[in-house]
């Protein structure tokens, strides 16, 4: 099943080969204040620089240019919360009010353009307006996840330096009320940066106490607030500063440009998600996480489609149908979300009896992304949607997909478990750690052979320094991306996990990944995960966790002994996989990834801390008796 030729292999071929035409052809899809001459700037490599004489505003190429062509009428922004109950619709004109005034809002509070505004909002449009009316001004936004700690709070205002921060009274989750303004007062005791002005969403759920002189509502700002008009900045000026999850000491800021980013996002919407002007987008992400800013709010606002904004779970709020419920009330074109939804899905419904209720006839693809998708998930979300399920896959770092089914420019075969073919742009190798490329299906270091493509990171947010010991320095001319993984004799790439999740039995390096997706494909068995734990005679040994499948009944010591006869029948008696415990969930970030290295430290007997991004702390809780046998 060799790549064939066409066009696929054609832009992959001009994307690298030459990519100033490649990209100055991209280019034209987006309105600029100041064409750009030059393309590709490397006269500084390794820091490259996309569009460096080119100006614009990427509020403008979000709103006002969609309004100027006739869609003033168009659904921008629709806002769907289960958790409170609550709707809202935005057209393109009316979120270019609100963005404008809410501009003007922070012009009044003193932010010009290059200043820094930290975000710390729930899943609500005026988290969205917020953003955008920062990209108005040519301010920088750095969101910080609604709920997160004060100390990760303070610790990234004090990296940014924020003039305002935008906050709200809570956060609403299925079963409790969440009080952000208590943690936002103690993230400012704990700064040693602090900023002018507090501007406080009150939500009807919970009133803020405000403080005299720093802190200002909202609704009372914006009432009398003047739209102002969007700043053009350089292509290379920063849109904003999003902090990577899982941060010790000083955080990690990746840095988002302009003008790169405008072009790449719109490019990806089109040839990638197969989304034109009008269709409905639904990226099932928060704002707070990367998906949020390109796929939430950026990509479908800069080609002109309707993006929803949903405050809910894929469970319980209420039901597993809420999904289905979504795409049928809105008429989703596309949905994007972690592969941990749909398991979180099937666990609950795995027959489909709720999907049974909704027509979403008019969904055409899903798309997953945020973690390995298990081939045990993919078959059962393609059986029951009868749809392209598209595995793909991208980092924080790079802002939009490395490796993808190209719905919109080339469909492919699908194999399970390989996000398909590197996208336009990204020169994808799989090195050994001498340097030299593997073979097909050969395991190694998945890197990007430099430059980078638009839209990726830069830089780290003033730290060039550890921009290029953190990603550039392992193979010189090449971006480490950190996974481990293999492109196989027909083109396709199979990402197996993070360098740091290969397990290293008595010399043998083998792959997490791989066992889980033995493991995951019995049928009693939701999900899972494999780490590596301590062992004084082969120095590491593989342990599943397991979970089961809702209503399934099977006797633990059966499960285990099926168990380690698949992984040994299709892994190997090299892997020595023997400890398998049936938990009843396993811990993870609030973006779905399961948390492997905690349970890897708490199992060898560390005092792990609890990650700041982790969604349930009682998960991790229950697991400590079980991971400390």
């Amino acid at each position: 099943m060799a790549i064939p030729a066409g066009a696929y292999a054609e832009a992959h071929r001009a994307s690298v080969a030459d990519p100033d035409t490649f990209w100055r052809a991209a280019a034209r899809a987006v309105t600029w204040t100041r064409e750009p001459e030059q393309v590709l700037d490397d006269a500084n490599a390794p820091f490259y620089r996309w569009f460096p004489d080119g100006e614009l505003n990427t509020c403008a190429n979000a709103l006002d240019r969609h309004v100027a062509a006739g869609r003033a009428d168009q659904l921008a922004l629709i806002y769907d919360s289960p958790v409170t109950g609550s709707d809202r619709t935005y057209t393109y004109s009316q979120l270019l009010d609100e963005v404008a005034r809410c501009a003007g809002t922070l012009q009044r509070l003193g932010v010009g353009k290059g200043d820094r505004v930290v975000i710390y909002m729930p899943m609500v449009p005026e988290a969205v307006i917020a953003m955008l009316a920062c990209a108005r001004l040519g301010a920088v936004h750095s969101v910080v996840f609604g709920g997160f700690a004060p100390a990760e709070l303070a610790a990234r205002i004090d990296d940014a330096q924020p003039v305002v921060v935008v906050s709200a009274s809570c956060g609403v989750e299925p079963t409790r009320v969440v009080p952000y303004k208590p943690m936002l007062d103690r993230a400012l005791e704990l700064a040693t940066h602090a900023p002018q002005h507090c501007l406080i969403l009150q939500r009807e759920q919970l009133t803020a106490d405000l403080k005299a002189d720093r802190d200002l509502d909202w609704a009372d700002v914006m009432a009398d607030a003047p739209a102002a008009d969007p700043v053009p900045v350089a292509a290379t000026d920063p849109l904003y500063v999003l902090y990577t999850s899982g941060t010790t000491g000083k955080p990690k800021g990746i840095v988002r440009d302009n003008g790169g980013h405008a072009v790449a996002l719109l490019w990806s919407m089109r040839n990638i998600y197969g989304i034109e002007p009008g269709d409905v987008f639904w990226a099932a992400s928060d704002i707070g996480w990367v998906v949020g800013h390109s796929y939430i709010v950026y990509a479908p606002l800069l080609i002109g489609a309707t993006t929803v904004l949903y405050e809910g779970k894929p469970i319980g709020t209420p039901d597993p149908g809420a999904f289905w419920r979504v795409i049928h009330q809105y008429g989703v074109k596309a949905l994007f979300t972690a592969p941990t939804a749909f398991r979180a899905i099937r666990k609950e419904d795995p027959n489909g009896e709720y999907l049974a209720k909704y027509d979403i006839s008019v969904l055409r693809c899903l798309f997953l992304a945020g973690e390995r998708l298990d081939p045990d998930t993919y078959h059962w979300a393609a059986t029951q949607l009868g749809i392209p399920v598209v595995d793909h896959w991208w980092q924080t770092e790079t802002g939009w997909p490395i490796a993808a089914n190209l719905m919109g420019l080339e469909p492919m075969p699908i194999k399970p478990g390989s996000p398909t073919v590197p996208v336009p742009g990204y020169d994808v190798r799989v090195l050994r750690p001498n340097g030299e490329e593997c073979a097909p299906d050969e395991e190694g270091a998945i890197c990007v052979k430099l430059p980078l493509p638009p839209g990726t990171l830069p830089t780290l947010w003033g730290d060039d320094d550890r921009y290029v010991a953190a990603y550039l320095s392992a193979f010189p001319g090449y971006y480490l991306t950190g996974d481990g993984g293999y492109i196989d004799s027909d083109g396709y790439l199979f990402v197996m996990g993070r360098t740091d999740d290969v397990i290293n039995v008595a010399g043998h390096r083998l792959s997490a990944g791989s066992m889980e997706a033995v493991i995951a494909s019995h049928p009693a068995v939701a999900e899972c995960a494999v780490i590596g734990v301590t062992d004084s005679l082969k120095g590491q040994v593989p342990r599943g966790l397991v979970v089961l499948k809702a209503g399934v009944e099977i006797e633990p010591d059966q499960l285990r002994a099926e168990l380690v006869a698949a992984v040994r029948e299709q892994i190997g008696a090299v892997a020595v996989f023997k400890l398998v415990d049936i938990v009843p969930a396993l811990p993870k970030t609030r973006s779905g990834k399961i948390l492997r290295k905690t349970m890897r430290g708490i199992a060898d007997g560390r005092d792990e801390p609890l990650p700041s991004t982790i969604e349930d702390p009682g998960v991790l809780d229950r697991l400590r008796p079980i991971l400390g046998r």
